[in-house]
């Protein structure tokens, strides 16, 4: 056994060659073992990228080249080092001239080589290293590998022959589920569906160079997947007619995924030289498109978040997060047995409160449920005994931290924190899960106001991703690195943001539920702004969005707020703080029309709990008596009016909080609202979108709204919005340079 000298860089990767020869009389024959993996980009659990850069590719050609002119070497094993296959491109490549070998001829040659090339798989074979893998003869992989070809988040297909080779391997059905989804698969799900031809729980190298001596000398005529056909299918055209449709409907917009259904289509009715002709032709088409431009951005914006630096640049993750082991649910509400439930799937012991009798009991039958049906989902157990109940607070005292998610009521809010900083020991975390109310103010009624943070879960808790953990005026970074860790290990994307009314989410969606209503005064209807949002890519308009919720819930915060006072007549109907007002909210609630839970609300619904929604002809006769009642002439808007005026002023209101220092960067708003309202991902954020559009027509667009409806003060855009176009408008990597000066209040 010797090494073989390498080309490639060090801090990249390692490529070593070892010859191992057969110790036996006859001729000597050997086997070549090609390191290809890289360092991580990221160091996250899913999805794994890893470089695949022209240096890696490179060093594959020169090995593989070496390898197969050696005479001595009869068999060839590629795989991976530190535990790891491959994890597919480098995707900082692709905002440059791509240098280096392509892909492409270089998968082709190892397919045409005469030896054996067997894949040796540990760790992951995403992407270009799947692709790769199915270049091979034979594909060899450990028990907790996982596979899969995930470029239809990032906008775009596998074009190394992805599309063409895994149709022909294992059938149009099978391919076309995981290329348009992404979605990665296990060891044994991909040996039962034909991608791999072995599992080992053993040292996969091993495994794989045993075998690789076996089938030295054998034929590979029926190795090589490019040769194959796809197995018939007796209706072709009406699969691929049902698969665009299903894609269609779940990509929201999205081309990526209606670009694979087309690619596997030519692998199910062209020969292979052409598939491949048509997966170049598609890709070139997405390459280079917004959309790619969108999820490729934000596949780093989702790692950037966790990084929570502050607009100044002064970094957090330095601190310490405590270690948390059990945690308590003050409250057994929706959002309490979502919060119990996430808390137990990761793994703590959790106390759940809940001093009403009757929530309690029905908090008991639900929550197992719950944990029934994600263990179902994820294929975990959680242990019964994880989760103890209490009627009292008491029961609270030897937890590592509390999470309070009672009824929205700050009166309520400072009576459990006050009972919480007696109860429970000096140094536990006391997290609220308020949506909006101030966090400071229930920090001041406790003895360690340090140790305060906001923790806003979005409902269902145990489901959503996102968590906006809110640092206070007074929290310790320790707290909130712990609330940030935390939200990590129960699955969510953590994003810190400071404390205001709304925080940042619910801030800014403020702002678009209100031109949403004011449209419906001018003359829109619930119908024409959900459609315009929904084809925008939302998954649910603003006014479905509001009858899943329940009306019922904002009327009660604006009715706290003094808001929600429809006894006033004349111009003082439609005005509050000297600021243009929408009644039309409260009003309908006062019909008790208050959703899906009615069976009546912006839509109706055949029952109360009713699902699917139906225009509403009362709902239409009380929007035209509403306009006449208060003199408003109804006017034709149209679907560019409806996207503007909503999602401008939500853009607006973010650069206001990025300006005022609540959130760190343009990429933690944009992931609150992928993660958490439905934002469309392929459109990057509402921070990438206003960059996408221009930010001077968003200037240009606010200032026309602004001139029609002069009592909309947020309309007119944010000092900040107008330093960026003062400055030249530059991309959004480049913002924080300009609000890096800012007052941070993180």
């Amino acid at each position: 056994m010797y090494n073989l000298p390498t080309n490639t860089k060090k801090w990249q990767f390692d490529i070593f060659l070892k010859k191992i020869f057969k110790k036996k009389t006859d001729a000597p024959f050997a086997q070549l073992l090609i390191n290809v993996h890289p360092l991580p980009l990221f160091h996250v659990k899913s999805p794994i990228f890893l470089f695949y850069s022209a240096s890696v590719r490179q060093g594959i050609v020169d090995s593989v080249k070496r390898a197969l002119g050696d005479q001595k070497v009869k068999s060839v094993v590629i795989c991976g080092q530190n535990g790891v296959f491959c994890g597919g491109a480098d995707i900082r490549e692709f905002g440059r001239q791509m240098s280096g070998p392509p892909l492409v001829p270089m998968i082709h040659d190892i397919e045409a080589a005469n030896k054996p090339v067997v894949a040796a798989i540990e760790g992951s074979a995403l992407g270009g290293g799947l692709e790769l893998a199915l270049g091979c003869h034979y594909r060899i992989s450990h028990s907790k590998a996982k596979l899969g070809l995930p470029e239809v988040t990032l906008g775009l297909l596998p074009a190394a022959g992805g599309t063409q080779r895994l149709p022909r391997l294992i059938g149009v059905p099978a391919a076309l589920n995981l290329i348009t989804t992404g979605r990665h698969v296990t060891a044994a799900e991909a040996l039962q569906l034909g991608i791999l031809d072995h599992v080992t729980e053993h040292n996969t190298v091993d495994v794989a160079v045993k075998f690789a001596l076996s089938v030295t000398g054998e034929s590979l005529d029926g190795r090589r997947i490019s040769s194959f056909s796809c197995a018939p299918l007796s209706d072709l055209d009406s699969l691929f007619e049902e698969a665009m449709l299903k894609v269609r409907g779940a990509a929201r917009g999205a081309i990526a995924p209606v670009a694979c259904v087309q690619a596997v289509r030519a692998a199910a009715t062209l020969p292979y030289a052409q598939g491949m002709e048509r997966e170049k032709e598609l890709m070139a088409t997405l390459f280079h498109s917004g959309q790619a431009r969108a999820l490729q951005y934000f596949f780093f914006a989702q790692r950037a978040v966790g990084r929570w630096s502050t607009p100044s640049g002064a970094r957090w993750d330095t601190s310490q997060p405590r270690p948390v082991r059990k945690a308590a649910v003050i409250g057994l509400g929706t959002m309490g047995r979502g919060i119990t439930v996430a808390l137990a799937q990761a793994g703590l012991s959790v106390v759940a409160v809940e001093t009403h009798a009757k929530q309690l009991m029905e908090a008991k039958k639900a929550v197992p449920s719950m944990l029934k049906r994600g263990a179902v989902r994820g294929g975990t157990t959680i242990e019964p005994d994880s989760i103890t109940y209490s009627e009292t607070v008491q029961a609270v005292a030897d937890v590592d931290l509390v999470i309070e998610a009672v009824f929205e009521d700050m009166a309520l809010k400072e009576k459990v924190f006050q009972q919480l900083s007696i109860v429970c020991k000096p140094d536990t975390l006391l997290c609220t899960n308020t949506s909006s109310l101030d966090v400071d103010h229930l920090a001041s009624q406790t003895r360690h106001p340090e140790l305060v943070v906001g923790m806003h879960f979005f409902a269902p808790a145990h489901v959503m991703k996102l968590l906006e953990v809110v640092y206070g005026r007074r929290s310790s970074p320790a707290a909130v690195a712990t609330a940030m860790q935390l939200g990590k290990k129960m699955g969510k994307v953590s994003v810190a943001v400071g404390n205001c009314r709304g925080f940042a989410g619910n801030r800014m969606l403020k702002r678009y539920l209100e031109q949403a209503f004011f449209l419906l005064e001018e003359g829109a209807t619930p119908e024409l702004v959900d459609r315009a949002l929904e084809e925008f890519g939302f998954p649910m308009g603003v006014f479905r969005m509001s009858d899943l919720s329940g009306l019922d819930v904002g009327w009660r915060v604006r009715k706290a707020d003094g808001l929600a006072d429809t006894s006033l007549t004349g111009t003082s109907a439609r005005v509050r703080q000297g600021c243009r007002y929408s009644p039309l909210g409260d009003l309908l609630c006062e019909h008790g029309r208050f959703g899906q839970k009615t069976g009546r609300g912006w839509y109706q619904y055949d029952k109360p709990g009713g699902r699917v929604a139906k225009s509403d002809p009362w709902l239409h006769n009380f929007l035209d008596e509403y306009r006449a009642r208060h003199g408003l002439v109804p006017r034709c808007i149209d679907q560019q009016e409806v996207l503007e005026r909503c999602l401008f002023v939500l853009i607006n209101e973010g650069f206001q909080i990025l300006e005022e220092g609540i959130a760190a960067g343009p990429e933690d708003i944009d992931a609150i609202y992928v993660f958490g309202y439905g934002w469309p991902r392929h459109r990057g954020g509402p921070m990438f979108y206003a960059d996408m559009v221009g930010l001077e027509r968003v200037v240009e667009r606010l200032e026309r709204y602004h001139q029609a409806h002069p009592n909309v003060p947020y309309l007119q855009p944010s000092g900040l919005l107008r330093r960026l176009v003062a400055n030249g408008s530059p991309p959004i990597h480049k913002w924080r340079n300009v609000i890096k000066n800012r007052n941070s209040q993180l």
